[in-house]
């Protein structure tokens, strides 16, 4: 690589880095906004699910602005916005205004996320372009971990403002960086697909908020189920409008290339059981095991390590095993890890999770960068940031639905489980033992002496919950991994 291609490179995954970060970077510091803002429990989960919600039905349309009107200028733009976003908590107050500058920042990384890739992919060439892409996959599939860690640095010495006046900080100085770095766009772009455009933000953006809802609302909710069924139909009406449009948005015909096909599903498969994963992890280390929002963060760095390592290594082994053994034996250990997952118990030593998170991180590592190759080497160059938009669109999805559906199966099992128990509590303590094991912990608090029984009670349901939504999640990739044996195309 020349040393324009590595100062690309360092730009590309910075900015990926940062916009993948603030994803995960506000979950420890939730506590901290409740009480100094006053938000309710709706309004924190607008705080997170905000800006993954604007994240992910802006991407394919900005991957398309990005093909046609130049990379970098999009990445620039994006780091502008995300900035701004970031900045805005630290001169607004409430609750409202943390929601809407949550939203701004996640249009700036719909922006940022396609650019970084489609940047890498047409500015190496092909003998190192998958060892570039490898490296980017291994950060953006990490990043959500470096932020938690950040995040709980941060907590342990200063406000959870200061993650916010971080975040706009590196988008300045990554704003600089992108100025230094060249560009490049289609050479026929074409018309730009409106209606495409609309369709897409519709049927990921509806779909996507169903989903979030759904854990919250419940699952036959009016406005669960309208949002999920409409942004279905939108999806219907985006394929149907993408095979008969003279230049689509997204070539439809793409997904018929196995390759890519099977690139798209693993990805999706992969950040499903990884944010799922970190959704149940995060809670069993901080309310089972009883560590602080930093240590739980910093126990969760093999995953990171681990996918650092497997991402540059893996794309070296591509051509030699092909695609068909990665995918399979990748998602199969996801699936194992997390049958691990749902073994812990409360006695459980950290060697125990640690192996868990091992065997997670290797089977990542085997997904990330080959799923990655496989959608952005079959899509012509033309179209690289809507291939780069696709990437990223069936992460967000997967981590979506992995959260939602891991909350669902743990809220439904940990009910079922404590409400025996509830039943002889008197009420409001009742219904704040039935929500969740961190509410009944507080409870047991000052429950007295029958407040250690509560504790141990809580956190056997919450254990049981915890089994049940990782084998369920497991079930799921191992289906996967069944499915990609067959349908991935073999070495060439």
């Amino acid at each position: 690589m020349t040393r324009a291609q590595l100062w690309l490179l360092v730009v590309a995954c910075a900015s990926v880095s940062a916009v993948i970060a603030a994803m995960a970077a506000l979950n420890t510091a939730l506590p901290d906004i409740a009480v100094d803002t006053g938000a309710t429990q709706s309004q924190l989960t607008w705080v997170v699910d905000g800006y993954t919600l604007a994240l992910a039905a802006l991407l394919l349309p900005c991957g398309a602005l990005g093909d046609r009107f130049g990379r970098r200028g999009v990445l620039v733009i994006g780091l502008v916005i995300f900035g701004l976003g970031s900045a805005l908590p630290l001169i607004t107050d409430g609750p409202t205004w943390l929601i809407a500058s949550r939203g701004i920042a996640g249009v700036g990384a719909a922006l940022v996320m396609p650019a970084t890739l489609s940047l890498i992919t047409t500015g190496f060439s092909p003998e190192h372009r998958a060892r570039a892409i490898g490296i980017w996959a291994g950060v953006a599939g990490s990043g959500a971990v470096v932020g938690m860690i950040v995040s709980g640095v941060i907590l342990e010495y200063a406000s959870w403002k200061l993650i916010f006046g971080g975040f706009a900080v590196a988008s300045l100085v990554m704003v600089v960086m992108s100025l230094t770095i060249p560009s490049s766009r289609a050479e026929n772009p074409g018309r730009f697909d409106i209606g495409g455009s609309i369709l897409a933000i519709a049927s990921i953006g509806l779909f996507v908020l169903g989903v979030m809802e759904g854990p919250h609302r419940g699952w036959l909710d009016p406005v669960t189920l309208g949002c999920v069924a409409v942004g279905l139909a939108a999806a219907v009406g985006f394929v149907f409008a993408e095979l008969r449009a003279s230049e689509p948005l997204l070539d439809m015909r793409l997904f018929g290339n196995r390759e890519f096909g099977v690139g798209a599903a693993a990805l999706n498969l992969q950040f499903l059981a990884g944010f799922g994963l970190f959704f149940l992890m995060v809670q069993y280390l901080q309310l089972v095991q009883g560590y602080s929002p930093l240590m739980s963060s910093v126990a969760m760095t093999p995953i990171f390590v681990l996918v650092m390592i497997m991402s540059v290594a893996v794309p070296l082994m591509l051509r030699w095993i092909g695609l068909r053994i990665l995918m399979s034996v990748g998602l199969a250990l996801i699936g194992v890890s997390l049958i691990f997952l749902g073994l812990l118990d409360a006695d459980s030593s950290y060697l125990d999770v640690a192996l868990a998170m091992m065997v997670t991180g290797v089977g990542v590592g085997f997904c990330t960068a080959p799923g990655t190759h496989a959608i952005v080497s079959n899509t012509p160059e033309d179209q690289q940031g809507v291939a780069s938009a696709v990437n990223d669109a069936t992460r967000e999805i997967g981590a979506a639905i992995g959260v939602a559906a891991a909350g669902s199966v743990l809220a439904a099992a940990y009910g079922n489980r404590i409400a025996p128990t509830a039943e002889m509590i008197p009420e409001p303590a009742r219904g704040a033992v039935e929500d969740s094991l961190a509410a009944a912990l507080q409870v047991a608090e000052q429950a007295g002496p029958q407040g250690e029984q509560l504790a141990a009670l809580a956190q056997d349901a919450f254990l049981e919950g915890m089994q049940q939504a990782s084998f369920a999640l497991a079930a799921v990739l191992l289906v996967g991994a069944v499915g990609a044996a067959f349908w991935a195309p073999p070495r060439s």
